[in-house]
């Protein structure tokens, strides 16, 4: 069977980047960044989750990159960045700064949106100078700060200590995920994305997560295992935006309405019935939406283009 990191052909085919470039974080890991769309354009930044990459964000790319520059980068150890001894959250913050300071001029506003581990990288990196200075606002996917084994629910049983000791076992299998078979597309669907999800979108999530080193995933697991991120919620202190899937078996609801409630500037929280955890892949033109309202929303610049293309518009009519 094939073992593509992602998918050759259809919407979620990896765009070609303007540039990629490879940055390096505080503790010498190395980070690799692709850069899309116009160089003058509004910034936004996005950050994967577990065992995915920028592969992930394909939709959003093509979308957005049309009149936004967006800067996707691999997590450490995932996609084309090298995989480092340093697991743990601040790593994962590390990483963030460095690539908003590589990637953006002193002062520049972005909108920064997470899924997953990327929304965890968000909180633990929401008291970094980086962070303060570029982040206009964020939106968050499908994520949670804390108790995330006791919460997920990928094991139909009663929530408690026996389901909280089986999932971390599952999550924490060292065991390599093989090719992507139908078989193997069908446990990941049952995990991390919703019933009615199209079978496009099932090869393409397949696809990125059976890329990621077994090693790597391991490592992982355990820092979300043990994740405690609440204080990192209370510092996100610019506008932030939720959105869930009700079927979401990794970060169930309630994780993000714990988040809506501690966060400083929520602005909304979307949950949409029948997704899963996969949202950017599942609802593509809806986190794209919401992204790009953020921005004009919210960056300085984005709001003084589009009053401009006004401007225009009307003299030309």
């Amino acid at each position: 069977m094939s073992r593509l990191p992602h998918v050759a052909d259809g919407p979620y085919t990896p765009p070609v980047p303007a540039r990629e470039l490879t940055v390096t974080a505080a503790d010498g890991a190395r980070v690799h960044v692709e850069v899309h769309g116009p160089e003058d354009a509004p910034a936004v930044v996005l950050a994967h989750g577990w065992c995915c990459s920028t592969a992930f964000w394909a939709a959003q790319i093509r979308e957005l990159a049309v009149d936004h520059r967006v800067i996707a980068y691999d997590q450490r150890g995932h996609g084309r960045s090298p995989a480092n001894p340093a697991y743990g959250t601040e790593p994962l913050a590390d990483d963030l700064e460095a690539v908003l300071t590589a990637t953006l001029a002193p002062g520049e506003r972005a909108v920064i949106a997470g899924h997953s581990m990327g929304g965890m990288t968000l909180m633990a990196a929401a008291t970094r100078p980086a962070v303060r200075e570029h982040a206009a606002a964020v939106l968050l996917c499908s994520t949670g700060s804390a108790r995330l084994v006791a919460s997920a629910t990928v094991l139909p049983m009663r929530a408690g200590r026996v389901r909280t000791w089986l999932t971390r076992r599952i999550l924490g299998s060292r065991a390599p995920l093989g090719p992507v078979t139908p078989l193997a597309r069908r446990i990941l669907k049952y995990g991390t994305m919703g019933p009615a999800s199209a079978p496009h979108m099932v090869d393409a999530c397949a696809r990125i997560v059976h890329a990621c080193p077994s090693r790597v995933r391991h490592g992982w697991s355990q820092v979300l295992g043990l994740l405690d991120l609440d204080h990192g919620v209370r510092e996100l202190r610019m506008p932030v935006e939720i959105v869930v899937g009700t079927a979401d078996r990794l970060t169930p609801p309630v994780l993000s309405r714990a988040l809506a409630a501690a966060l400083p500037d929520c602005v909304g929280l979307t949950e949409l019935p029948g997704l899963g955890h996969m949202t950017p892949v599942e609802a593509p033109e809806l986190v794209s939406g919401k992204i790009r309202a953020l921005a004009a929303t919210h960056i300085p610049s984005a709001r003084g283009e589009r009053a401009e293309d006004a401007v225009h518009a009307e003299e030309s009519a």
